[in-house]
């Protein structure tokens, strides 16, 4: 069966499974220093990038506020999520602030551009498989004879050694960036913040 990729729109729709169109993301290339990659490939591919890229910040992303409706199929559009964006000049410090929230029935750029970046980025490498060696740090083998019983016995040991601070995020640092206004990666989308209590 063939993809069908449906953009969210900002209305909650049910069936959406991407945040960006091809189109959309072809013309956010056009300003882009890298897009060679993306310009080289199939449109099949770009779809299937697209509705990857924006599974994955559903996923890895804690986003601030509340899904609009229940019967939404992505996280956006979303309810009382914090705009550090908006306008709040002229406004009385007595006064509550109402409009520094995104707006309900919406998904700002910022999103659609993260999904975009992703996009291209898991065109040019799976940055969902586990590299090689990930979070290895060193590898000894220990060979020992024994001659004691005079027919001399052999073994070798291994000994394993980690280092989770190599391990890549799967979304990227532009990714992320983009995304952080509005929330929080949760584990496995790259650094993760410690809080002291």
């Amino acid at each position: 069966m063939a993809l069908t990729l449906t953009k969210e729109d900002g209305t909650g729709l049910s069936g959406s499974n991407s945040y960006a169109t091809v189109a959309e993301a072809d013309a956010y290339f056009d300003g882009h220093l890298y897009a060679g990659t993306w310009a080289a490939s199939a449109a099949g591919a770009k779809s299937a990038a697209l509705v990857m890229a924006s599974r994955l910040i559903d996923s890895i992303m804690q986003f601030r506020g509340y899904r609009s409706l229940a019967t939404q199929a992505m996280q956006w559009p979303r309810e009382r999520c914090p705009d550090p964006d908006a306008c709040l000049a002229g406004i009385s410090p007595l006064v509550p602030v109402a409009g520094a929230f995104v707006t309900s029935l919406t998904v700002p750029p910022s999103v659609r551009w993260a999904a975009i970046e992703m996009a291209r980025e898991l065109i040019i490498k799976d940055r969902t498989a586990a590299p090689d060696g990930e979070g290895l740090d060193t590898l000894v083998q220990t060979h020992t004879t024994h001659e004691s019983t005079g027919s001399g016995s052999d073994s070798t040991s291994t000994t394993t050694k980690y280092n989770k601070s190599d391990t890549p995020g799967v979304l990227s640092q532009v990714a992320l960036a983009l995304l952080s206004k509005y929330g929080e990666a949760r584990c496995g989308g790259g650094p993760v913040r410690l809080e002291r209590v």
